[in-house]
């Protein structure tokens, strides 16, 4: 029984260990996985509407916090880190970005790879293009630990469509 445990948790290991990766270069040009999300799915270039540039600081602050969009927009976010160490803006549900935040601190060197985030070193920029297919208001957050709980935090309105 012991060893099918320990058989269990190596697997989840290395299947945690292979999806997230922190990456601290600028956009990679990969493949994106298109999974539906409750707050929407990747996006492609060719569909973008509108691009939003938001910045990332040391004083622990997205600018601007507060983002709207249409449900059905999709939108190249330009992740600009102003700051001096490294910075990430993670987009999801609170309940999500909590248990997150939770495992950051636990694990800080979790590494992540996924189209909804983007992880920027000082000084650089990142892109990511989402498209907002589902009408909410949604979360976006620095995970690195320390960050979400000093408040590096936004909101995201979708508003359906008519």
């Amino acid at each position: 029984m012991n060893t099918i445990k320990l058989i269990a948790i190596c697997a989840m290991m290395t299947g945690a260990s292979a999806t997230f990766s922190h990456q601290s270069s600028t956009n990679t040009h990969t493949t994106v996985v298109k999974e539906q999300k409750d707050w929407g799915i990747a996006g492609d270039a060719h569909a973008v509407n509108r691009t939003i540039t938001l910045s990332m600081s040391d004083k622990m602050r997205f600018t601007p916090d507060h983002l709207n969009v249409k449900q059905g927009e999709t939108i190249k976010l330009v992740v600009k880190n102003t700051g001096a160490g490294l910075h990430e803006l993670v987009i999801g549900t609170k309940p999500e970005l909590d248990a997150h935040a939770a495992l950051m601190v636990k694990f800080p060197d979790m590494q992540h790879d996924e189209p909804y985030m983007a992880h920027v070193a000082p000084g650089k920029t990142s892109e990511l293009i989402w498209t907002f297919n589902r009408p909410g208001t949604f979360d976006f957050a620095c995970l690195i630990a320390g960050h979400y709980q000093a408040g590096m935090v936004g909101t995201i309105q979708v508003a359906a469509s008519k």
